[in-house]
Formats: C-alpha cells, sequence, structure tokens
C-alpha cells in the first residue's frame, strides 16, 4: 500500500472524470460483482460459515497491487488500473465492514463467530489509507526518493506475498490439503466467473482493448494479504482457518491471470 503511495498522483485520480465509464465499470465488477458471486458461489457448495466468510472476506477486499504489473503484461491501460486499485482501496474501507458484518450475522454468529467493527475500521486505517497516505507524501514531497524505492518495493511486493503464503501454508497444511478441492474449485470458479463478468460487461458497454483488458485483471485480482490480515488478526476474527480461502485464491488468481495474459498476448502476436 506505502508502494501504491508512491506511485500516485493527483491526474490519476482526475481519471475518473475523464474515463467515467471503465471506471465504473471495473468499481462495479470490484466492489458489487465480487461478492455476489462469492455468495452464490458459497451457498451453491453449502461452505461451512468459516470457510463461507473467508470466500466472502477476499471477495470484497480492495484489488491487488500486482494487477498494475499484469495489465502491463497484458497490454492493458496501466494508468488505469493504478487509479481502479487506489480507488477500490479506498472505497473498500467502508465497504469491507458493511459486508462483513453483514455475513457475519447471517453465517457466523450461529457457531460464535462475531465481528468488532471498529476494530476492522481501525485495522484497515492503518494497513491500508495510512502507508498510502505516506507514499502520497514522500512521491509529493521527495519524488525521486519515492521513484528509488518503488523501483525496490515494485519487485519485492510478489515475493514477500509469496513468502507469507508459504510460511502459512506450512502451517496450516492439515487443514489446507484436507479442504483443498472444495475451497480450490470455488476460488478458482469465483475468479473465473468474475473475470469472465468483467470481459462480457466490458464488451458490452464498448470499453476499448486496452481498458476491457486492465478491467478484467482488475476484477480477478484482489489484496489476499489483507484478507489475511483481517482474517488472523487477534483484533478482529483471530481465525487461521478464514484465510485459507485468500490463500488458495492468491495461488490460483496467479495461474489464471497469467493463463489470461498468455493468451492475449499470444493473440496480439498473430
Amino acid at each position: 500500500m506505502f508502494d501504491l503511495g508512491l506511485c500516485l498522483k493527483l491526474q490519476d485520480f482526475a481519471r475518473v472524470v475523464k474515463a467515467p465509464k471503465a471506471v465504473l465499470l471495473a468499481l462495479f465488477g470490484q466492489i458489487v460483482l465480487l461478492p455476489l458471486i462469492a455468495l452464490g458461489i458459497g451457498l451453491a457448495f453449502g461452505l461451512s460459515p468459516v470457510f463461507f466468510l473467508g470466500l466472502i472476506l477476499i471477495a470484497c477486499c480492495p484489488g491487488g497491487s500486482s494487477s498494475n504489473i499484469f495489465s502491463k503484461l497484458a497490454g492493458g491501460d496501466v494508468a488505469l488500473s493504478v487509479t481502479l486499485t487506489a480507488l477500490s482501496s479506498l472505497i473498500t474501507l467502508v465497504t469491507v465492514p458493511l459486508v462483513m458484518a453483514w455475513a457475519t450475522q447471517a453465517a457466523g454468529a450461529a457457531v460464535g463467530i462475531t465481528l468488532p467493527v471498529g476494530n476492522l475500521l481501525k485495522q484497515n486505517l492503518l494497513l491500508m489509507l495510512l502507508p498510502v497516505l505516506v507514499g502520497i507524501g514522500v512521491n509529493h514531497f521527495r519524488p525521486k526518493a519515492a521513484a528509488a524505492i518503488d523501483r525496490v518495493l515494485s519487485k519485492a511486493a510478489f515475493p514477500a506475498l509469496m513468502v507469507l503464503i508459504s510460511v502459512f501454508f506450512l502451517q496450516h497444511y492439515r487443514t489446507i490439503f484436507a479442504n483443498m478441492a472444495t475451497l480450490g474449485l470455488c476460488v478458482t470458479l469465483l475468479i473465473v466467473l468474475s473475470a469472465g463478468s468483467a470481459a462480457g460487461l466490458s464488451r458490452l458497454f464498448r470499453l476499448s482493448g486496452q481498458q476491457r483488458r486492465t478491467t478484467v485483471i482488475e476484477v480477478g485480482m484482489q489484496n489476499a494479504a489483507q484478507a489475511i490480515a483481517v482474517a488472523t488478526s487477534p483484533f478482529i476474527f483471530n481465525n487461521p482457518e478464514m484465510a485459507i480461502p485468500a490463500i488458495l485464491y492468491s495461488l490460483m488468481m496467479n495461474v489464471v491471470l497469467l493463463i489470461y495474459v498468455g493468451v492475449v498476448r499470444r493473440r496480439k502476436a498473430v
């Protein structure tokens, strides 16, 4: 999130006015469509309350910062990708507590799972908003330093996420393997259905090819680290099992979207 702030400029937010259709469509896919698809999948597969909440949690998190790199690889609109990642990170400061409060009341109350909404808001402000604001400040007052830091962090962010996932996987491998078939299918369906829906809507509303590719990637790539932080935080859910859908999502997300990027690049080369 700090690295995202390092890349942000005021003109990134002005893109809402310059390309409102693309921005609004992608945000609709992320903020509204994804949680609805997750809800349908969770109900269809009869997931346990913990895994159901974990699936909803990853679906209502903001877009992942790696989406900017994927958009570049796919020949998408990188500037639009940065704008969408920033806006979704800000909007979900409000929507994640709202969606998770409803989901917890609906699915978790019967098994004793509760959500301290105040703690979730505080943690999101600390881990999501504050780093972005600090990054924006560094970029504004020390642009050369911001560029130098970004060159390091942009390369380190993805390996750091993989280390986090690997450590978590080793700690909870028995539970993960026991539920791999069902949860793996659920998260894969979530990625494929959401990305496919984004592609369909992008064509329906006649977005450009660059905007369409970026929309597919933004809707299909969520911030797994935030979902893990919320699920495992001792101040919020304090439930490592709830983070398992996010762990599997992060793995399948990269597989599915790398295949998508490969198909796009091959088509462009023909």
